[in-house]
């Protein structure tokens, strides 16, 4: 799975940026290899759709099946879902942190 994760910086020990559009980079982590990719979102920022539209297009071009960040705008959660992208919000704490527990919630859920 592709996991796309708000980020305040290049690493995974960075800060969820709460943001969604607003968020200067995203994590992007491959769960299964445990590859991870850091996605400059600078260039969505001034976008004159909205950097949360231009960002949600930029991910689900990517091929992402899942954002993790804070907070997402009601017309960036249309364009993600349309895609078929699941997002859940309200996550906190380095990116690290927020797949441990993504990982662990799909885990105990399996079983």
């Amino acid at each position: 799975m592709k996991v796309a994760v708000s980020s305040s910086g290049r690493d995974m020990q960075s800060i969820v940026e709460p943001r969604f559009g607003r968020s200067p980079w995203f994590l992007l982590v491959d769960t299964e290899s445990g590859q991870v990719t850091a996605l400059d979102n600078s260039g969505s920022l001034d976008s004159s759709l909205g950097s949360g539209i231009a960002t949600a297009r930029n991910l689900a071009g990517l091929g992402v099946d899942l954002v993790l960040t804070g907070m997402v705008g009601p017309k960036a959660v249309e364009v993600l879902a349309a895609a078929g992208v699941t997002v859940l919000e309200g996550t906190g704490g380095t990116v690290d942190e927020v797949i441990r527990r993504y990982k662990f919630r799909e885990t105990a859920g399996a079983g």
